[in-house]
């Protein structure tokens, strides 16, 4: 971030916003059948092999992580939350299934020229500044071999723009609700999101922002990194046109 204090924000507002709620209400938002079919469309974009190493950054509760573990990759997944990546062991073992789990920042990896492919799925990548989301990906090509691929899944700025903001999305689950509630910052090309969880009888609120960059963006971006090529897709490796809903970029090293 730009100072200290910038940072020392950031981290609070992400780690305050993936909590257990967002545990919770996971399944509904991407049931099993969702996350074994996002699971194969990772695969076959970065051309994923049993034998792959494989990292995620972000990777929350490890929905993907411990999947990819269960087809035979040899996966790392690294988040800054204790309390996703705790939820993300405990599925590892009742799965039986070897997964490195590992408590860090995104902008500071532990790793060298280790894996051969790494991603960043279903809107992990823009939280921090311009300064700070490049250090990201300059981090994620330094993790990568020769020939290592990296994959971003983030939302379509140029869909989101076509949107009538505030915009409200509403989940339920038993007794409990979640209410999102997202606006678009097009000054700043960021947008934010209010979210709002009535559980147990209880009202909280947490907060989100995340930088929406275009592809010519991500291009520059990942050149600047160290990576060779850079393609589109749309929501689930689909083709990516303007109205896609997401845009799925694929680097290669």
């Amino acid at each position: 971030m730009a100072d200290n204090n910038g940072d020392k924000v950031a981290q609070c507002e992400i780690e305050s916003y993936f909590n257990d709620d967002y545990v919770y209400f996971g399944d509904v938002i991407n049931p099993p059948r969702a996350s074994d079919r996002q699971v194969g469309v990772i695969c076959k974009l970065l051309s994923l092999k049993p034998s792959s190493s494989v990292l995620e950054l972000g990777c929350g509760y490890g929905r993907i992580t411990n999947r990819l573990a269960e087809k035979g990759a040899q996966v790392a997944g690294l988040d800054i939350t204790p309390i996703l990546l705790k939820k993300a062991e405990a599925d590892a073992a009742g799965l039986g299934v070897n997964v490195e789990y590992v408590l860090g920042d995104m902008r500071s990896l532990p790793w060298r020229d280790r894996f051969d492919a790494a991603f960043l799925w279903y809107t992990t990548f823009g939280y921090f500044d311009d300064a700070d989301n490049e250090r990201v990906l300059r981090e994620a090509a330094s993790s990568l071999r020769k020939g290592g691929r990296l994959l971003i899944d983030v939302p379509n700025r140029f869909d989101s723009l076509r949107h009538k903001f505030p915009m409200c999305s509403v989940v339920k689950r038993n007794d409990d609700v979640r209410i999102d509630i997202f606006s678009n910052d097009v000054l700043s090309d960021r947008e934010n999101l209010e979210r709002i969880i009535v559980r147990d009888g209880r009202v909280r609120r947490t907060h989100l922002s995340y930088r929406l960059y275009g592809f010519s963006e991500y291009v520059r971006m990942l050149r600047s990194a160290g990576f060779e090529t850079v393609a589109a897709f749309g929501k689930e490796g689909g083709a990516f046109t303007s109205d896609s809903s997401r845009l799925v970029v694929v680097a290669h090293k």
